[in-house]
């Protein structure tokens, strides 16, 4: 495989391996090792399927359900769709409630971070995007950490944050009952070590409720500065899809965001698998 960094602080483009097609155990150690080194991965011209992608993921580790179908209906699925694509001919639109709930991937986040065991990676394919618009920006919050002083580098390290899908997710839509009481806050680590290569990181973004142990006020200042830092315009990522990329990348360490498109005009169609995390953070 071939690198070539797409910004400063983190990505490469990846050229060199078809991903539609089986990996031999040296290409996956490869990968595994360029998610620690790059945390967000991009491969064009791919010729994925559902199947193909699902034989990916696994590849990497154990397939994440998607917590939405499961939280509503116990379904356990392990693919879906971002964008507003139904079928070949129809699409929902901008007043659709399906719409209106997607608004929410416009906030900074990190996938699944208010699960038990968040997500190690996510793997997004495109199918069809739209003319205008819908492109996804990421930030490295490994390279936000290293920007803090030491002193606060010492303050936060031994912080836990309580992560809440309905705290962030309400802001934009409104939450299914039983989505909402299928994902009570979950306590994570502040700041993530990196097992392979030590690096550090925090581990904030949209998800982020509370600092536990610290009073509301507190705990927003210190979040909200942490997350400016990390998304400040000149360490941003933006990628403009085309159809045929995949991008992974490494929610350990990465926050991204959907930036909007016109749901009236056009189709998004775009296919998402996750790979759960090696466990509870507290424990890392």
């Amino acid at each position: 495989m071939e690198f070539e960094p797409l910004h400063r602080d983190f990505g490469a483009r990846v050229n060199g391996v078809d991903l539609a097609g089986p990996l031999t155990g040296e290409e996956v150690a490869e990968l595994h090792a360029a998610i620690d080194e790059y945390s967000v991965l991009l491969f064009s011209q791919q010729n994925m399927t559902d199947e193909a992608q699902m034989e990916l993921t696994s590849a990497l580790g154990e397939p994440e359900e998607n917590h939405v179908t499961f939280g509503r209906t116990g379904e356990i699925v392990y693919i879906g769709t971002v964008g507003n694509v139904i079928d070949d001919d129809t699409k929902h639109d901008e007043s659709a409630s399906h719409t209106r709930s997607m608004k929410g991937n416009n906030l900074w986040h990190s996938d699944s971070s208010f699960r038990r065991v968040p997500s190690y990676v996510s793997i997004l394919h495109a199918y069809e995007v739209p003319d205008e618009g819908g492109a996804t920006e990421f930030v490295s919050q490994r390279s936000a950490y290293d920007r803090l002083s030491s002193d606060t580098q010492a303050e936060i390290n031994e912080l836990h944050v309580l992560h809440d899908y309905v705290f962030s997710r309400t802001k934009t839509a409104p939450v299914h009952d039983n989505h909402a009481a299928s994902l009570p806050p979950i306590e994570q680590k502040l700041v993530r070590t990196n097992p392979r290569n030590g690096r550090r990181n925090y581990y904030a973004g949209a998800h982020a409720r509370s600092i536990v142990g610290w009073n509301g006020i507190d705990s927003r200042r210190l979040i909200d500065e942490l997350n400016d830092l990390a998304t400040r315009p000149e360490y941003r990522w933006s990628q403009e899809w085309r159809p045929g990329d995949t991008l992974f990348w490494d929610n350990r360490c990465i926050l991204h965001r959907g930036t909007g498109y016109d749901a009236n005009r056009y189709r998004r169609n775009m296919r998402q698998t996750r790979v759960r995390g090696a466990g509870l953070t507290l424990a890392e």
